[in-house]
């Protein structure tokens, strides 16, 4: 079998990684932060880890600031709908993932008005269009810090700067780019980062949250939910402190423990290592496509450009078709259509048939893409004939 999914969820996951959510539930297993006894203790302790681990490697100045939900889907969610208001505008780009623009989309119907900032061909966008949307009403700028379609990389630093000089908050999704590019809340000037543990940090499935920071007023953003929280238990109102505030019920503890390994073996390694080496394979992916009959590779055309990421297609095959040949006849693992991403696929001219995407990770190699490619030069001659 050979893996080539890590868009939509890293695997295999790094040993460290597995053992660290057994070594939670077979020694600890406690509820964090809800009784005194050594394993809530204990329980309290890994989760707390994991806040300084995510802090850390997004330069976020007080790990309390990190609140965990399920996904970065939670996040987003979070920030937009906890944040905008009748009347306020928004402004986020055509190469979202669906978990910006359906909430975002849903908010209209509140009087909420929305810009989206169009891609080029490829899937970038020009910060100007950005600065020139914004208007005395605009509240937040949303944008994701690369494509899960194509890879592309979008520019989040000159956004984050522009946004910070017109007094507009900028929320930043990093679902596909935390763990693989460098992402500095501070010097990025971002103040709401949304994440999610299972992909580039190879950590656990529900394992992300929200980042919150300096400049953002949390009492202004209403919460999703209200709970326990295991602090100021004797009152019925919710906290207004972080991350009490955002954080009702227990904790995926267990997937915490998880992501802090992840997040340590990732940055172990070295986060330009993982990413020169996802891009040397995805250049040689490229290569080997483009000399097929009828294909057609999308994303930027500069390895510098993108992440580790392919999205193709083949004239003579439906997308679906080619995945399913390279599942059933190769064992081979991609992910076909439209990625949760109709907006990014409308930009690229891909819609409503999506793409065949390559997604790669950490634990791929040179042998497992020259496989891929001689399963497509098989299946586009197959066809042919």
């Amino acid at each position: 079998m050979i893996y080539l999914d890590n868009s939509a969820t890293s695997f295999p996951k790094p040993k460290e990684v597995v053992e660290a959510v057994v070594s939670f539930l077979t020694e600890i297993g406690a509820n964090p932060g809800r009784s005194g006894h050594r394993l809530s203790v204990d329980a309290a302790r890994v989760v707390y880890e994991a806040r300084e681990k995510v802090s850390g490697l997004f330069n976020c100045p007080d790990p309390l600031s990190v609140v965990f939900g399920a996904n970065a889907t939670y996040g987003l969610n979070l920030a937009i709908k906890g944040l905008l208001k009748p009347g306020d505008h928004v402004i986020t780009t055509s190469m979202e993932h669906n978990s910006v623009l359906r909430p975002l989309r849903a908010l209209e119907k509140n009087n909420i008005s929305l810009s989206v900032i169009a891609g080029d061909s490829v899937g970038k966008i020009d910060p100007g269009d950005i600065e020139r949307a914004i208007t005395n009403k605009t509240r937040l700028v949303v944008m994701n810090a690369a494509s899960n379609v194509t890879g592309t990389i979008l520019p989040i630093k000159e956004t984050g700067e522009i946004a910070s000089k017109a007094g507009v908050l900028f929320l930043v999704d990093a679902a596909q780019a935390g763990g693989i590019l460098p992402i500095d809340m501070e010097k990025d000037c971002i103040d709401l980062l949304a994440f999610t543990g299972h992909k580039a940090l190879y950590g656990p499935t529900g394992t992300g949250g929200l980042i919150f920071g300096e400049r953002v007023d949390i009492k202004s953003i209403s919460s999703l939910m209200q709970g326990g929280t295991g602090s100021r238990s004797q009152e019925e109102l919710q906290p207004s402190f972080l991350p009490d505030k955002f954080e009702s019920g227990t904790l995926n503890a267990a997937g915490l423990a998880g992501l802090s390994a992840g997040i340590s073996w990732v940055t172990e390694r070295g986060l330009e290592k993982i990413l020169a080496e996802e891009r040397l394979l995805a250049s040689r992916l490229r290569e080997g496509i483009r000399q097929l009959p009828g294909a057609r590779v999308f994303g930027p055309e500069k390895t510098e450009d993108g992440l580790g990421i392919v999205s193709f297609t083949l004239s003579d095959l439906s997308v679906s078709e080619i995945g399913e040949k390279l599942d059933a006849e190769y064992g081979i693992m991609t992910r076909v259509g439209l990625h949760c991403a109709p907006a990014a696929h409308k930009t690229l001219g891909t819609f409503p048939t999506g793409t065949v995407r390559i997604s790669l990770g950490a634990f791929n190699t040179k042998e497992e893409v020259d496989l891929l490619i001689s399963a497509l030069e098989e299946i586009s001659k197959q066809v042919r004939k």
